[in-house]
């Protein structure tokens, strides 16, 4: 499905990747984990065409993408749940739903994956009239992972979903994604910070430190990894 290799990019003049790879496949959550500006963002905004690249490839169902708009990378299946949410917060919720209609297609079937993402999240069904920034932090997440669904995604990009939300909404929104993975065959891309949190659900990850990936293992394996233990989970 997607295949990163000796990715670089930055900002200006200042490099941030160096020889970035990873590879996420259909029904794989792979999780891209790091401390805060370790480089996990860039590396998810220049997988989606919103930094250059400066050098490397991104490989998407056979397509190279790294030269590509964001716009023709959206239109290939890949969608991002950007870090922050970034919904609309004086339309509704439905309004921002019917924004992740991007194009022909998601527009026609706009009624059947409404239904769909409900269905996933009973509770933005209840709130489908309430503006958007009314919402709690918890639903303002479920609705802006259901504006990415309702896209109808080929690989989905959670770009720090936990951030300032309870451990307890965490944990739904993390399982909603396994489930996704599998039971749709989509691959799910996880950025995240809470190391403990991502490995529980994914299948593989890898490490990024300073802007390069010094760690690549199950994650099953990262759990048990020295190095991991000490600098991620306070083991």
């Amino acid at each position: 499905m997607l295949k990163v290799q000796n990715l670089c990019a930055g900002y200006g003049n200042v490099q941030v990747l160096w020889n970035v790879s990873l590879e996420v496949k259909d029904g794989q959550v792979v999780a891209v984990l790091g401390s805060n500006g370790a480089g996990k963002t860039t590396t998810v905004r220049t997988i989606t065409g919103m930094i250059q690249a400066t050098g490397g490839s991104v490989v998407f169902n056979g397509e190279e993408l790294a030269d590509r708009s964001s716009r023709f990378i959206l239109e290939q299946g890949i969608i991002q749940v950007p870090e922050g949410r970034q919904l609309f917060s004086g339309m509704t919720v439905r309004e921002n739903l019917e924004l992740g209609a991007y194009d022909r297609e998601a527009k026609n079937r706009f009624a059947e994956t409404e239904e769909f993402v409900y269905y996933v999240f009973p509770a933005l069904k209840e709130r489908r009239r309430q503006i958007a920034g009314t919402l709690s932090g918890g639903e303002q997440q479920m609705l802006a992972v259901a504006r990415a669904l309702v896209g109808q995604p080929k690989l989905l990009i959670l770009d720090e979903p936990s951030l300032g939300l309870a451990p307890k909404i965490v944990d739904d929104i993390l399982k909603i994604a396994v489930n996704l993975a599998r039971e749709r065959n989509i691959g799910v891309l996880l950025v995240e910070q809470d190391v403990n949190k991502a490995l529980a659900v994914s299948d593989y990850g890898y490490v990024i430190e300073n802007g390069r990936v010094v760690l690549q293992k199950k994650a099953e394996e990262l759990k048990e990894n020295e190095h991991v233990k000490k600098a991620y989970l306070g083991i």
